[in-house]
């Protein structure tokens, strides 16, 4: 759980203002190394202040930066874009590019290219699997845990849920709307995360996964 003051994430919103993505890349690595060099020189109780601090950072550039960025690209089947608003993405695609982009080192083609499930167990803290169970019973879950960013795996599609002051968007490239593409839309709805019988909601952003962040360590060394 993240514990500073959030607003809530918008709908539909641009990068900021003479900010681009590229832009919001380097500042974001600029600011890993800074937390690098901080978590380095520390006590092991210091560096756990750290890695809260990265989190609420890191949480703060995702959802309210860079997954807004990619809002309005639309969805392909085979869409490889890395450039928001320029090209067409598939799902798993987008999900591993903003894992890239915002420092995590991962294989993108090939965690794009394979089912969520294990995946998500590798990046987890936490995980939890609903079977034929109400969208509802997720969204509950997701809010008694309070803000923070999940990664999200369906039957036939993957995205993300980011939960921010009381309230959870699912964030996804939709081929249900494939001109649209990439969006912010509540849990529930005519959307693949309602419509799905399995899901399976893993916690981002835990202390293991930060710390490799922090060191830019390998996230598929194992």
């Amino acid at each position: 759980m993240l514990t500073t003051l959030l607003t809530t994430l918008p709908l539909l919103l641009a990068p900021p203002p003479n900010t681009p993505y590229t832009a919001t890349k380097q500042r974001v690595e600029a600011q890993r190394l800074a937390f690098q060099r901080s978590y380095l020189a520390a006590d092991s109780a210091a560096q756990l202040a750290v890695l809260d601090s990265a989190r609420n950072y890191l949480f703060d550039r995702i959802t309210l930066e860079m997954l807004p960025a990619w809002y309005g690209t639309p969805w392909d089947f085979n869409g490889i874009t890395r450039v928001p608003g320029q090209g067409k993405i598939a799902c798993g695609y987008f999900v591993n590019t903003v894992l890239l982009d915002a420092g995590f080192r991962l294989p993108r083609i090939k965690w794009s290219q394979m089912a969520a499930e294990p995946i998500t167990l590798k990046l987890a803290g936490t995980v939890k699997r609903f079977r034929d169970r109400p969208v509802s019973e997720v969204e509950d879950w997701l809010l008694k845990r309070g803000n923070g960013l999940y990664k999200v795996g369906l039957d036939n599609h993957v995205g993300f849920i980011v939960v921010r002051c009381g309230k959870a968007r699912f964030v996804h490239s939709s081929y249900y709307h494939p001109e649209v593409g990439v969006m912010s839309e509540p849990l529930a709805g005519n959307n693949p995360l309602a419509n799905s019988r399995y899901r399976i909601v893993g916690s981002l952003l835990d202390e293991a996964m930060m710390r490799d962040w922090v060191l830019g360590r390998d996230l598929d060394r194992n």
